[in-house]
């Protein structure tokens, strides 16, 4: 018999007030925008933010057309928090631990709590792949643009400078030739040296890099022959990780290199969990990423049976 006040899913009882229409797994723009569009949609939705997204690395951006005078990510966040939240998102800082399906619905674990949802949106993002310098020097690169990991983003800002891209084989080529529109003075630089297969504007560092430093205007790169070369900004085209242990444990299907596939709305191969921002395979941009976040939910908000009218 069922008790009011209570949902059945499966063999767990749960107390409706505790079961959330979606959970979403990360607090970066794509998982934010979600949870506003959730929210606005009048349905009952979490955050579980584990504060590492790389969009709280940005200094500052200037390819969001809201923001012609530039905005950091923690600002951007903070706002787009505090937006959802107006709304009657809950956002809650946490790692989720586990995703687990139980019939129609999901347990969603984190290291402080374990709630029940009737979807999931996985916004987890992925792991930059960093150059060997400590935690300090490799933030204040990034905050005095001697570091930068995207060139779709900012290689406008570094027009006509000395550039370095840390990268090798097909990918740092492309990374650097695409960086060679901005400015005359590209240089790739394989990790491990490489062969000297200068083309199309770029030159190539053959010997292999002993050490990476920075001057407060400079980035050195020392070889192993002993000779050093100074860069204006380092590209890092070294590759990132997807996020997305908790899509395959969940079974969803993932693309080679991990990354979650999803469909035109933005849904995996598991009904009732979509996927969107980085962890998907696409363009990273905080742009791209935030209209993600809006087919998603709105796609959510469509599946879920309909709430009763607000007064």
């Amino acid at each position: 018999m069922r008790r009011r006040g209570w949902v059945s899913f499966g063999d767990c009882l749960v107390r409706t007030a505790d079961v959330k229409d979606c959970i979403v797994v990360g607090g970066g723009p794509a998982g934010l925008t979600a949870a506003l569009y959730l929210a606005r949609f009048l349905r009952s939705v979490a955050v579980v933010d584990a504060q590492e997204g790389r969009a709280g690395m940005i200094s500052a951006t200037h390819n969001l057309a809201p923001f012609p005078d530039g905005i950091s990510g923690p600002d951007l966040l903070e706002r787009m928090r505090s937006n959802a939240m107006r709304h009657g998102a809950a956002i809650e800082f946490g790692t989720v631990t586990a995703v687990e399906r139980l019939n129609d619905a999901f347990r969603v674990t984190t290291d402080l709590w374990s709630r029940t949802a009737r979807s999931v949106i996985l916004a987890t993002g992925v792991v930059n792949h960093r150059p060997p310098l400590s935690v300090m020097d490799h933030d204040r690169g990034l905050e005095r643009g001697l570091i930068r990991y995207c060139p779709v983003c900012d290689a406008y800002e570094v027009r006509g400078r000395r550039i370095a891209v840390l990268g090798s084989g097909a990918h740092g080529f492309a990374e650097a030739r695409f960086i060679r529109h901005f400015t005359s003075s590209v240089t790739l630089v394989p990790p491990d040296g490489g062969p000297d297969l200068a083309r199309d504007g770029v030159g190539v560092l053959e010997a292999p890099m002993a050490a990476l430093a920075l001057s407060d205007r400079s980035v050195i790169v020392t070889l192993d022959t002993g000779a050093t070369h100074a860069f204006d900004t380092l590209y890092v085209a070294l590759g990132t990780s997807p996020r997305s242990d908790l899509a395959a444990r969940l079974g969803v299907r993932r693309a080679a290199g991990g990354c979650v596939m999803v469909d035109a709305k933005q849904e995996t191969s598991v009904d009732g969990v979509h996927a969107i921002g980085d962890v998907t395979d696409g363009l990273d941009q905080i742009a791209v990423a935030m209209g993600q976040g809006a087919v998603a939910a709105t796609a959510v908000h469509n599946d879920l049976p309909a709430n009763a009218p607000a007064q």
